[in-house]
């Protein structure tokens, strides 16, 4: 008898991953995946063998090796014949994958992953600012215009002010033409744009400070000048980053 198959009246409570989701196998992923973060199953050591996973689960072998497939191709885990599958390290690990960086984030301590997609995104912008401004049509620049101008008449209204601002790094990323930065960046900030550690207060002063720092981007791509729409990039996520940053280790990770 499963989980979900408990008599009436049974005064244990299946655990979530035994309630039939309609993607068993990427709900035991998904669970596995916090596990190893967590350090449930550390580092270099094995994974529970197969059966011992299905009875954990409720759930079938099969069910289990698709489970299992899928962190194998994330790199969490290392799968060898006779020798079993084993956790690999932190350094082999698909940071891309959404669960992933989901589950890295929430058990980070201090503030070293968030710090590292910082760092990721202003590579990355400061790159596609710089096409930008060698690429942009008057209609592209017309546009950064109106967004500028539309977020300096929000700065009360943080939730759409957020909004225009992820519209203006989004025409910036488009005008650049460079799909698959866009696509990381894109990939990295859906992970984050819901926690308060990565979007930090909401205060007035932060959206004036911030939008400060759009309209010199907005400038300098207007003016055609890719070096200083890289700077202003750069220093513009580095500052609103720095701003909204609230807690614990140094600054190392940031300085260039």
């Amino acid at each position: 008898m499963t989980a979900t198959e408990q008599p009436a009246g049974s005064a244990s409570t299946p655990p979530p991953w035994a309630r039939r989701p309609a993607n068993l196998a990427s709900a035991v992923t998904a669970e596995l995946v916090q596990r190893i973060v967590r350090g449930v199953h550390p580092v270099n050591s094995p994974l529970p063998p197969e059966p011992a996973l299905c009875e954990s689960f409720s759930v079938s072998r099969t069910v289990v090796r698709e489970a299992v497939k899928m962190l194998q191709q994330n790199g969490l885990v290392q799968v060898r014949q006779g020798s079993g599958t084993t956790v690999t390290p932190q350094s082999m690990w698909n940071m891309l994958d959404e669960r992933v960086l989901a589950a890295s984030i929430a058990e980070d301590e201090g503030l070293d992953i968030l710090d590292d997609l910082v760092v990721t995104r202003r590579v990355l912008e400061s790159d596609m600012a710089n096409v930008a401004a060698r690429t942009a049509s008057a209609d592209d620049v017309d546009g950064l215009h109106a967004i500028v101008n539309r977020m300096d008449e929000l700065v009360d209204d943080h939730l759409a002010y957020e909004h225009e601002d992820r519209a203006f790094h989004d025409l910036i990323m488009r005008t650049s033409g460079n799909r698959i930065a866009r696509g990381v960046v894109r990939a990295l900030e859906s992970q984050v744009i819901h926690s308060a550690r990565y979007m930090g207060h909401s205060e007035r002063s932060l959206c004036v400070a911030s939008n400060q720092g759009h309209r010199r981007i907005y400038e300098r791509i207007a003016a055609h000048d890719p070096d200083g729409a890289a700077e202003a990039m750069f220093n513009h996520i580095t500052d609103a980053w720095l701003a909204r940053r609230d807690g614990p280790g140094g600054l190392t990770r940031l300085e260039r």
